[in-house]
This record gives structure tokens, C-alpha cells and sequence, in this order.
């Protein structure tokens, strides 16, 4: 799979996470897909942290990576690794 298919689906994956766990979604949903490779997906939150009330999910996302990997499955019939950012 390419980086550009994935974000083409990617308001169908973030759509099945909202439906499946509302926590995920909120701490994936301004996510950035930054590269693509072997199948392992590197999101960038640098947007979120840029403003002086930013918040910052990383153990959330760390412990929800199942989700988001299981919606990218769901939507893409691809694995899809989520490395930690």
C-alpha cells in the first residue's frame, strides 16, 4: 500500500474509530500520516503541539495503537504497523 492510498481513506479509518472508541478517536483524529514503509505507518502530532494549550495523547495513542491498526484493516484490508511517534 502506498502512503497516498492510506490517506485517501484516512477520513473512512478515523469515521470507524469514532464508531468503535470515541478516546481513540480523540487522540488520533489530528494525526498527520508523515511515511509509509514495509508497512509501518509514522504519524506526525507536531500540529497539535505547536499552540501553548496543546495536548498531548502519546500514551494514549500508544495504548490505542490496536484500534487504529484494526480501522486501517477494516477500511484497507492491509496490516498496518503503527510505530510510535
Amino acid at each position: 500500500m502506498l502512503l497516498q492510498d492510506l490517506k485517501s481513506r484516512w477520513n473512512a479509518i478515523l469515521d470507524e474509530i469514532e464508531a468503535t472508541d470515541r478516546i481513540a478517536w480523540i487522540a488520533f483524529f489530528d494525526g498527520r500520516l508523515h511515511s509509509l514503509d514495509s508497512n509501518q505507518l509514522l504519524l506526525d502530532f507536531s500540529d497539535s503541539e505547536k499552540f501553548a494549550d496543546g495536548h498531548d495523547y502519546r500514551d494514549v495513542r500508544i495504548r490505542k495503537r490496536v484500534v487504529l491498526e484494526a480501522a486501517i484493516f477494516c477500511i484497507t484490508q492491509e496490516q498496518i504497523t503503527i510505530l510510535p511517534s
